[in-house]
């Protein structure tokens, strides 16, 4: 069946993109606006889009019509902000952080979170995160008053010892992670501890298979 986007709701689109576009990392987002207040919140329109420089992407959309988010509002005004990974372990914490409450409320605090200073900008990390990236602001692509790219480069990272496996190498143990993932509809995420290998085929190796079967 085919879905023409240019005929659809936006509402509609997007429950296409959400019941297709999975999983979805999570980006749990800590700002600080001018007068220290902080703001946390997850975001799953989230990933990463260059090595170099390293640059992460987020998709901050609001719920309430003519109200920007309020990381996006600290974020344009500051150009900061820290980006930590979710792990099962902080699934429900991360969940008391999605609420939609009032400007400046502090949602770490709600959410009986701690956190930990960052080392080159001013907003902090999330203590209780396997890992944290503090991100400096390089663009924010406007689509319309309450949905908008933030394109961030990654200035440091923070992950917790126990999950380094060698950091002369910059060896990280993934699964040991036990990252979770946004899926379909309301409510639903994913675990990342199924997982199948699947190496890579060289060229040379396909085409060799290739001019075998000739």
């Amino acid at each position: 069946m085919l879905f023409d986007f240019a005929t659809l709701p936006a509402k509609e689109c997007y429950k296409l993109m959400i019941s297709t576009i999975t999983p979805r990392p999570i980006a749990w987002v800590v700002t600080q606006n001018a007068k220290g207040e902080l703001n946390a919140a997850p975001y799953s329109f989230f990933n990463a889009f260059s090595g170099d420089p390293p640059v992460i992407g987020i998709g901050i959309s609001s719920h309430q019509p003519g109200r920007s988010k309020d990381n996006r509002v600290n974020i344009k005004e500051t150009g900061q902000f820290t980006v930590n990974l979710v792990s099962e372990a902080n699934a429900k914490a991360m969940n008391i952080t999605a609420i939609e409450f009032d400007y400046g409320l502090n949602e770490l605090a709600e959410a009986g979170l701690s956190v930990s200073p960052s080392t080159r900008i001013k907003p902090p990390c999330i203590a209780e995160s396997p890992v944290s990236m503090e991100c400096e602001l390089m663009q924010i692509v406007e689509f319309n008053p309450v949905n908008a790219l933030v394109l961030g480069r990654i200035l440091a990272m923070h992950v917790r010892d126990e999950f380094v496996l060698d950091p002369d190498k910059h060896y990280i143990d993934t699964p040991k992670l036990k990252l979770i993932g946004r899926m379909h509809g309301a409510g639903w995420y994913a675990r990342t501890t199924d997982l199948f290998k699947m190496d890579r085929i060289p060229l040379q190796e396909w085409e060799k298979k290739q001019n075998h079967l000739r």
